[in-house]
């Protein structure tokens, strides 16, 4: 299990009700009703891992995020998890918003693009970062909001967001031992916990 995988079932009370947005092949859903009991449903676009999802036995719906999320009510799960797609979501601000709305509290997993290796790549070749979590060209890229842990953290003062925890996750040995002491330079992922 991941480190995300493992902090986000840290955060994710046992026997609870859980919606994962954009879930991709179901993994994650699949470990915390194993490891916790809850209750998961997934959205997935993508027809290749809503049929992985199916095949897991992880009850998805298709569904665009950036449609919203008007056929939920509010408070219907207990937590809403998104890992790694908010930076893809035409209006970040509002799906934060509509997580809050239908969830207890919400997990946020995303890339720091203020990583130190994003920046050397920027600064002495010239050109936006190809790397191992950014493995797309700037022109097929899914991501089009490039954000900090920092920027992250401004929108949820400017949103009334309560920060309930974070963690963050560097992949090499000067990452691990560095992302305490300067996050937004040495976290290759951000993971918050939130709530309204």
């Amino acid at each position: 299990m991941s480190e995300i995988n493992t902090t986000i079932r840290n955060w994710v009370k046992a026997d609870s009700r859980v919606l994962d947005l954009g879930c991709g092949d179901g993994n994650l859903l699949t470990e915390l009703q194993q490891n916790l009991g809850i209750l998961g449903y997934g959205l997935e676009i993508d027809p290749l891992s809503i049929q992985q999802c199916v095949a897991r036995g992880v009850n998805v719906i298709e569904q665009d995020l950036n449609k919203g999320l008007a056929n939920f009510s509010d408070n219907s799960f207990d937590s809403v998890i998104m890992t790694q797609a908010l930076q893809a979501m035409r209006y970040p601000h509002l799906v934060l918003d509509e997580m809050l709305r239908i969830g207890n509290q919400c997990i946020i997993t995303f890339p720091n693009f203020g990583h130190w290796k994003a920046r050397a790549y920027l600064t002495l070749r010239g050109r936006m970062p190809v790397t191992k979590q950014l493995a797309y060209q700037w022109y097929d890229t899914p991501n089009i909001h490039f954000f900090t842990y920092s920027d992250f953290e401004a929108l949820c003062r400017e949103r009334h967001i309560k920060v309930l925890d974070k963690q963050f996750v560097g992949e090499h040995f000067l990452d691990r031992q560095l992302k305490r002491l300067w996050p937004n330079l040495f976290a290759n992922t951000a993971v918050y916990h939130l709530s309204k």
